[in-house]
């Protein structure tokens, strides 16, 4: 074998893992889309930086999954009998640029922990009722 090409065949074997981790991202964004109950959303945990990803409602959970990973495994686990909704606003201009255009930013509480989720009002509503909705916690008391 020519020594010339071994560069070739270094860029060509990077060149195809590029494009197999990008499928494999496209397969694992239309397997969370394609669940009911999922919706884009955009977190903002303690550390004030917005992350994108995908929200999924289960019976009893939110789970939250980063956009752009490989993991099947969400990220963030949040009960619903632990969630406490506390509002909506729009968004400020310092996050009119880390977030999607046309969103609102829900404020949610989690344990005493606040944390907030950028999202379509359609998708707001959704997760407002999905609450709402929750659970009865306890003989003769609603959530």
């Amino acid at each position: 074998m020519d020594d010339s090409l071994i560069p070739f065949i270094a860029l060509a074997t990077a060149f195809a893992l590029l494009i197999f981790s990008l499928c494999l991202l496209g397969v694992r964004r239309f397997n969370l889309r394609r669940a009911l109950g999922t919706v884009d959303a955009s977190i903002c945990t303690a550390g004030n930086s917005w992350q994108m990803g995908v929200c999924r409602y289960q019976d009893n959970e939110l789970e939250w999954f980063r956009l752009m990973s490989l993991s099947v495994i969400p990220k963030h686990r949040y009960k619903r009998s632990s969630l406490e909704l506390l509002g909506r606003r729009q968004p400020t201009e310092d996050e009119l640029v880390k977030v999607q255009p046309g969103v609102v930013v829900v404020e949610l509480q989690y344990e005493g922990k606040k944390f907030m989720l950028a999202m379509n009002f359609d998708a707001y509503a959704g997760l407002s009722s999905w609450l709402e909705a929750g659970p009865v916690i306890g003989v003769g008391t609603w959530r």
